[in-house]
């Protein structure tokens, strides 16, 4: 039965091999090596001299060539343990150690890495588990965020309904149309809400089903536009659409509601008789849609992290004016879906900030 330790099983495979080695060694010397000594000492088969050679002489060569192979065999079956044992440990060690760090990874230490400093393929494979590991901690870190993030979300309208649910139950509140009209609002943004993380769960996971088919970005833009052109209206704000002739390949649905996020986005933040522009840049290989305003614009870490969920420029802003606050989340994992990115440009703080997204060209 082989022993369960993989230092172990190296070192008896390299003692096999050893041994093995030794024994082809001995038997053809031994069957070959009297041949070679009567042929040095000038005999020959069917020589007299050769016939005549004494037998004495012939033991005593055997006897010296077996004292010879059995020294010969012990100093290299130690040699060999000795090596064997160090480049079994040598070749077993990192792997234990990996194996350790798997345990406690599984029992929830997502910070455990391993040595990787060695140039073969065993720091290769350190590599790429310490590169799984850290991908488990910021999974491991992302959903504890979410479920943290998802109960402060749900708590402020659930706060709300149960306080005017418990008012009509004791008659304190009037049973009026405006209180039904914030109930009915409130539910309304947890019904948004749950609806934008399952479709941002979806997107990241690939889910979503996607027609990717060439979409030309002018005419894309100019529908979008037109769509939110009330909105912006009341505000007095001009959207302005430059885009080229420029054709990406993408899914027009999910492509709408890219360019309609950014858009709404814009409108939310732009000063009122401004202007907000859609543009377009065609770069052979791939196509770059833009949304600028003249906002308050963003700063370096706030460009890094719009993008997340739940992020807000401004703390303060309620959800109920601000969105639910993952349309940018479910926008950069639209993008990768579609084999592009999303990302955000601004020059600083009271500039204007730009929203881009780059998709493969048709």
């Amino acid at each position: 039965m082989l022993p369960r330790s993989l230092k172990a099983r190296l070192l008896l495979a390299f003692l096999v091999v050893v041994v093995a080695s030794l024994g082809t060694v001995g038997v053809a010397v031994l069957l070959v090596g009297p041949g070679y000594f009567a042929e040095a000492m000038g005999h020959r088969p069917g020589d007299p001299a050769g016939a005549a050679m004494d037998a004495a002489t012939r033991a005593a060569f055997g006897d010296a060539m077996r004292r010879a192979l059995g020294a010969a065999s012990v100093i290299a079956v130690v040699t060999a343990t000795v090596v064997s044992f160090a480049v079994a440990t040598r070749i077993a060690g990192p792997i234990g150690s990996l194996a350790e760090a798997a345990r406690r990874i599984a029992r929830g230490h997502y910070a455990e890495r391993v040595d990787a400093a060695e140039p073969d393929e065993l720091g290769e494979l350190a590599d790429s588990f310490n590169a799984m590991a850290g991908s488990l901690e910021a999974t491991e870190r992302r959903r504890v965020q979410l479920m943290a993030d998802v109960s402060h979300e749900l708590r402020t309208p659930l706060t709300t309904l149960d306080g005017y649910l418990e008012g009509l139950e004791d008659g304190v509140v009037d049973a009026s149309a405006d209180t039904w009209r914030l109930l009915r609002a409130e539910t309304a943004r947890m019904t948004r809400l749950v609806s934008d993380l399952s479709e941002l769960s979806r997107a990241e996971a690939g889910q979503l089903p996607l027609h990717l088919e060439p979409v030309r970005l002018r005419e894309l833009a100019a529908d979008v536009a037109e769509r939110f052109a009330p909105i912006a209206g009341q505000r007095a704000i001009r959207i302005e659409v430059s885009a080229g002739d420029a054709v990406a390949k993408a899914d027009r649905d999910r492509l709408e509601q890219i360019v309609g996020n950014y858009l709404s986005n814009a409108l939310r933040h732009a000063p009122e008789g401004s202007r907000v522009a859609i543009d377009c840049d065609d770069q052979d290989e791939v196509v770059c849609l833009a949304v600028s305003d003249s906002g308050p614009g963003l700063t370096a870490d706030q460009l890094d992290a719009v993008f997340q969920r739940f992020y807000r420029v401004d703390p303060a802003r309620s959800r109920a004016a601000g969105g639910s606050g993952i349309g940018l989340a479910i926008v950069a994992a639209l993008a990768a879906a579609m084999n592009g990115r999303a990302w955000a440009e601004s020059p600083g703080p009271g500039l204007g900030t730009t929203f881009l997204v780059e998709l493969p060209a048709a």
